[in-house]
């Protein structure tokens, strides 16, 4: 679980809630046309906008957003460096049926007991990395179309209402309830844009990056397995794609 996630979710939702509460309570901003029009019609949109599959996978990917799920990167280096030893000392076939951190670092060694060469293996592992950058865009198109069209719809139940308040301008008591729709549908707009998707489409965004530098890093240690450097060439190289602080603790660890 991602704790600066999940802190940043509800911070948000409890400061906005309070202050509601605090200017004279909650119910004046719940109204259920204005949600419908927001959250339901955005849901359409947005489903309109993507292939059924990525539309349903998205939801999945958000989740995402609150779990640490790139491996540690010191672990990856210190097991690398392990099995740098173990193909020097016993050659590739003794890598067979080693643990390794994750699915792709196993990929790519099977492949090198299997003995594929540095360039082949290079480029399936990188062909590997582009389509996993193509799916997380995919997903994270569908989170944009919420934050591109969250407050389009709020500006149209904004429209909703006034044209509600302008037709009915006769009726003192019809006003309240359209003025409400009008204002509420922005306010709600604002709310899926700029509290939940928008921050949730950053977070995924920062995720594939770490992931696709995770996967650069499996990328160098296999590569100096399959030329047979030394362990500490191996961690170097695999260090050098990280930026410099990181790289003085590591070396310093």
């Amino acid at each position: 679980m991602d704790i600066a996630s999940l802190i940043g979710i509800i911070g948000a939702v409890v400061m906005i809630i309070g202050s509601m509460v605090y200017a004279g309570g909650v119910a004046p901003f719940v109204d259920y046309a204005s949600l419908v029009i927001v959250f339901g019609g955005t849901v359409f949109v947005v489903m309109l906008t993507k292939p059924m599959d990525v539309f349903l996978s998205h939801f999945k990917a958000m989740g995402k957003a609150f779990k640490s799920s790139v491996p540690s990167v010191e672990e990856l280096i210190a097991r690398m460096v392990e099995l740098s030893t173990i193909a020097r000392k016993d050659g590739m076939m003794a890598l067979e049926g080693q643990a390794v951190p994750d699915k792709f670092c196993e990929k790519g060694l099977q492949m090198l007991v299997d003995g594929a060469d540095e360039a082949k293996l290079v480029k399936q592992l990188k062909l590997e990395i582009k389509a996993m950058k193509s799916r997380h865009e995919a997903n994270q198109g569908a989170v944009k179309a919420w934050v591109d069209y969250g407050p389009a719809m709020g500006m149209v139940g904004t429209l909703i209402g006034l044209v509600l308040m302008l037709g009915n301008m006769s009726d003192p008591k019809s006003i309240g309830p359209s003025m409400a729709v009008a204002l509420l549908t922005t306010l709600y707009g604002a709310l899926v844009a700029n509290v939940i998707f928008g921050p949730i489409l950053v977070k995924l965004e920062g995720l594939t990056g770490d992931e696709v530098e995770y996967r650069q890093m499996v990328i160098e240690g296999l590569r100096g397995i399959a030329r047979g450097d030394s362990p500490r060439n191996v961690q170097e190289n695999m260090i050098s794609i990280l930026p410099p602080k990181a790289q003085e603790k590591l070396m310093a660890a």
